[in-house]
């Protein structure tokens, strides 16, 4: 716990000429918002989202200078509300947090108290963090699945964006419950790495869009988890057997789709929305719950690559230049 009045963080700035240049800079913790809960970040990950707002993305985060990071677990300095105890280990996923204000690729952060939960004892910090966003979404996609009556008996899950980290950890936590899970990926390089997280079969994505315009296709798979989006997510939908359930979580391949209603009412198939955003902190405490007992994996260090604060700007150029391999771990107090 630190009672610093200055601090580390990843600034991006807007240029005269309209550019957003990344540093890492000095900061004023008396410059953070007024908040009740004062934390100091151990760790972050990196996520699309953070890369999108790095890049000057203005339905991301309006006002620059700022510092992205939508997830953050750390240490509290203080908290006004009295909901948390000096030195208690929390963890910050989503609300508002990365986007307009200040977030995790800092070494402090002021937020609400209600942003917050208390880190599950069974998890550490780094261990949350490898999990990150990216694994809660993946943790609440399979959840969701199994609400709509998803049982490993019912056949193959198919998993798009897989080498991503919503897909790599979707793998993985399928395969632990038993599931066979098929991934798809743009990367064949990384099949042999997909197969090590639990996949039966690795195939490429643009396999998914042999179907071409047909209304509906042959039955693939039981159940699907998708991380891309657009013409993907449609033809995802064509293919999925009937009583089965689609997840819909990015928009790396568009945000739009274009399809018919035939899945829908000829096979009863299910699309399903999955916000790891704004849900309730209830909804929130529940998840991290499964994610700390049956969800939790063995050898999480192989699921994420720890970096420092000063390599952030280079690795959130990769995630815009489609070149992500798994979950980023941002060891930020250094």
């Amino acid at each position: 716990m630190s009672n610093k009045k200055t601090f580390k963080a990843l600034v991006v700035e807007e240029t005269n000429d309209g550019e957003f240049k990344k540093s890492i800079q000095e900061r004023k913790v008396n410059d953070l918002p007024e908040n009740d809960l004062l934390i100091e970040v151990h760790y972050s990950s990196l996520n699309f989202k953070d890369a999108m707002s790095a890049t000057g993305n203005k339905r991301i985060t309006k006002q620059y200078p700022h510092t992205p990071g939508i997830d953050a677990a750390g240490i509290v300095v203080s908290d006004k509300s009295g909901t948390f105890s000096a030195g208690q280990e929390v963890l910050v996923f989503g609300y508002d947090l990365g986007m307009n204000t200040d977030g995790g690729l800092g070494q402090m952060i002021s937020i609400p108290a209600d942003w917050a939960l208390a880190c599950p004892e069974t998890l550490t910090l780094k261990e949350a963090m490898t999990y990150g966003t990216g694994g809660l979404t993946a943790a609440l996609s399979v959840q969701k699945l199994e609400k709509m009556g998803a049982k490993p008996s019912d056949g193959p899950v198919a998993v798009t964006g897989a080498t991503g980290g919503v897909g790599s950890i979707s793998i993985a936590i399928l395969a632990q419950l038993g599931y066979e899970v098929i991934a798809f990926s743009g990367k064949p390089e990384q099949s042999d790495h997909l197969k090590e997280l639990g996949a039966s079969e690795v195939r490429h994505r643009d396999t998914i869009n042999e179907i071409g315009s047909k209304p509906i296709g042959r039955e693939l798979w039981a159940n699907a988890i998708d991380t891309i989006g657009g013409e993907y997510l449609s033809n995802l939908l064509k293919q999925t057997k009937a009583g089965g359930a689609v997840t819909s979580c990015g928009l790396a391949g568009g945000a739009e789709f274009s399809m018919t209603v035939m899945p829908f009412i000829t096979r009863a198939v299910s699309l399903l929305g999955i916000d790891s955003v704004y849900i309730p902190l209830a909804d929130k405490k529940a998840i991290w719950q499964r994610v700390a007992t049956d969800m939790k994996l063995p050898n999480l260090e192989s699921y994420g690559e720890e970096i420092t604060l000063e390599q952030t700007p280079e690795y959130l150029d990769r995630f815009m230049s489609s070149k992500v391999v798994g979950r980023y771990v941002v060891n930020v107090k250094g």
